[in-house]
């Protein structure tokens, strides 16, 4: 099969179905065995506002929404207005008539117009006439990228039938086949086709996929509070929560959430919360607490424009530092940021493994482009029985030289852990600091030589955790002309635009970061030395990882392309940046993007 990448947008006001029309043409192409990237911009309004979704179809994996539009469907007439500037050269625009009342102009894209009330006439129900309009729609556009119905009937079937019975089935079926009829009688259909594979894909969100990789990795409570755009970890929780014997928790802010996790995490159980920039401000003191009480629990961040309410449905990198600086003084943690949808899967369960073997709070650093990013992947590539490190955790009587000391001093720092209830190991945990024993230093006074013991003891763990974390690698040739730089979900644009750079004959390589911290200085300063020209890509304005990497290891890049706007980085503009930056015309770029969302 010849290489296939086609997009699809769709445009229109929340509540007109934008979702259910992406997720049913998403289904569709994951059952031909076709790649999906699928991306909304939408704003914060529950009623009103404009949405655009963007599905990026592939035979090759994709893990970004491209750099064109090749066919939009407009639910509303501003939909059409909005984004008509915005269809490539030789694309197609497909709407309802009945909602135009200047037909638009444009003669290099095909007009697609479906007089929808003629072809839903027959449909009693007004309220249900007026909910149909979408799928007739989708109909004409499954025709138009050479596929056709059966596929969007059994999917229609299938969720439609319990929910909202047989007579909603048949109106959105008679629908669906006007407006294929109708395209079939008046379009002319791409030069593509929607060719089935031997093997179908699976389709799914990256929030319900770390929670789906939480599961795997054995986790047995979840809480947390309601923040967009982390919320979709909690849903998919809610919803499997009793078949998988979890125990899940919607609290009433986010301190109780951390403090909820900290609690069964005490008790020995894998423990887990998600929230947004606002909501981890909230939770820092509490995973202070974990560190000083050397409890292993997971925190996902899913990052949002900020800073305060900021950008609630838009993505940024802009928590790095505030990860970093989480609660007051120094201890032991882990940052990772997950590279793609799936690596979201996998981060959680190896995650999970190094927390319990260290007992310190891990952190995720994930965002909205990939939390409410949608992709296939074959489903035999998830690993639903990941290898399970408890650590040194005592759950029986185990034989004992002398008293149990719970935060005994080790060469590694590492102290076996008791569960709270096993004869014989009596602790005390508190979030003052402590002696070996758990008792409170202040209380006898503040000894100078068991501070400087018990913190030592907690910070060599940083030094195994390092030994333990994968350095980054580069991607590319060792002399290449250029070497980009990137952290977390900006790994697929930043290689896709290599791929661009590389076929214009300027030599691009790609070293890319997801285990931020610790950071070993020795190993990471040996990858960079077989850089390039370097530029560090993204998205947010002070450069908060260019500056973390200079402080420690002490690389400086030559140049920085950075995204701000709240929208994710297409390939196109890293591209562009780097030729910017070739010709000495800036230091620092920042794409203009047209607005198309």
């Amino acid at each position: 099969m010849a290489k296939y990448d086609f997009v699809v947008a769709i445009g229109g006001a929340p509540g007109q179905g934008i979702a259910t029309v992406g997720k049913n043409l998403s289904q569709i192409c994951a059952r031909h065995g076709l790649h999906v990237f699928a991306y909304s911009a939408y704003q914060s309004l529950i009623r009103g506002g404009h949405t655009f979704l963007t599905i990026r179809i592939s035979s090759e994996p994709v893990t970004n929404h491209g750099d064109k539009i090749d066919l939009i469907i407009a639910l509303d007439r501003n939909s059409l207005e909005k984004h008509l500037p915005h269809v490539r050269p030789g694309g197609a625009i497909i709407y309802n008539s009945d909602d135009v009342k200047k037909e638009p102009e444009r003669d290099d894209i095909q007009l697609c117009p479906i007089p929808y009330k003629e072809y839903s006439s027959e449909i009693e129900d007004r309220k249900l006439q007026r909910t149909c309009v979408n799928t007739c729609l989708l109909g004409a556009a499954l025709h138009l990228v050479g596929s056709d119905l059966d596929m969007l009937e059994e999917i229609l079937i299938s969720v439609l039938l319990k929910r909202k019975g047989q007579e909603t089935v048949d109106a959105n079926i008679t629908v669906a086949r006007a407006g294929y009829q109708h395209a079939i009688d008046n379009f002319t259909g791409f030069n593509v086709e929607l060719e089935k594979q031997e093997t179908p894909l699976a389709f799914g969100q990256g929030n319900a996929l770390m929670a789906m990789g939480a599961a795997a990795a054995g986790v047995k409570f979840y809480a947390a509070y309601p923040m967009s755009p982390s919320t979709g970890v909690l849903r998919w929780m809610a919803a499997n929560a009793r078949n998988l014997n979890i125990m899940v928790r919607q609290c009433e802010d986010e301190i109780s959430v951390i403090n909820m996790v900290i609690g069964a995490a005490h008790a020995g159980c894998r423990a887990m919360c998600a929230t947004s920039g606002g909501g981890f401000a909230l939770m820092s003191e509490a995973i202070g607490s974990a560190g000083m009480m050397e409890i292993p629990i997971v925190v996902v961040n899913v990052q949002r424009g900020g800073p305060s309410t900021g950008l609630p449905t838009k993505t940024e990198q802009g928590d790095l530092w505030q990860i970093l600086g989480a609660s007051q003084g120094d201890f032991p943690k882990i940052v990772v940021a997950p590279t793609s949808i799936i690596d979201g899967f996998n981060t959680i369960p190896e995650l999970f493994n190094l927390v319990d073997k260290f007992q310190c709070p891990g952190m995720v650093l994930s965002d909205l482009m990939l939390g409410e990013g949608y992709t296939t992947f074959e489903p035999d590539s998830l690993n639903w029985q990941p290898e399970i490190d408890r650590g040194e955790m005592i759950t029986e009587l185990a034989q004992m030289e002398g008293e149990y000391l719970r935060y005994q001093i080790t060469e590694s720092g590492v102290s076996p852990r008791a569960i709270p209830g096993v004869p014989g190991h009596v602790h005390v945990v508190a979030t003052d600091d402590h002696d070996e024993d758990g008792g409170l230093i202040s209380d006898e006074f503040t000894n100078p030589h068991k501070r400087r013991d018990i913190m030592e003891k907690r910070q060599r763990k940083m030094d195994g955790i390092v030994k333990h974390l994968p350095p980054p690698t580069l991607e590319g040739p060792e002399d290449a002309d250029i070497t980009l730089i990137g952290w977390g979900s900006t790994h697929g644009v930043i290689s896709e635009a290599v791929q661009m750079l590389n076929d214009d004959g300027i030599v691009t390589s790609h070293i890319h970061f997801k285990w931020l911290y610790p950071i070993d200085e020795d190993v990471v300063n040996e990858v960079l030395a077989n850089s390039g020209r370097s530029i560090i890509v993204e998205c947010n304005y002070t450069g908060q990882f260019a500056r973390f990497l200079r402080g420690e290891t002490g690389f400086k890049a030559d140049g920085h392309i950075r995204k701000y706007d709240g929208e994710p980085f297409m390939p196109h503009h890293i591209a562009d940046g780097v030729r910017e930056l070739l010709i000495g015309k800036t230091e620092l770029y920042v794409p203009y993007q047209e607005i198309v969302v």
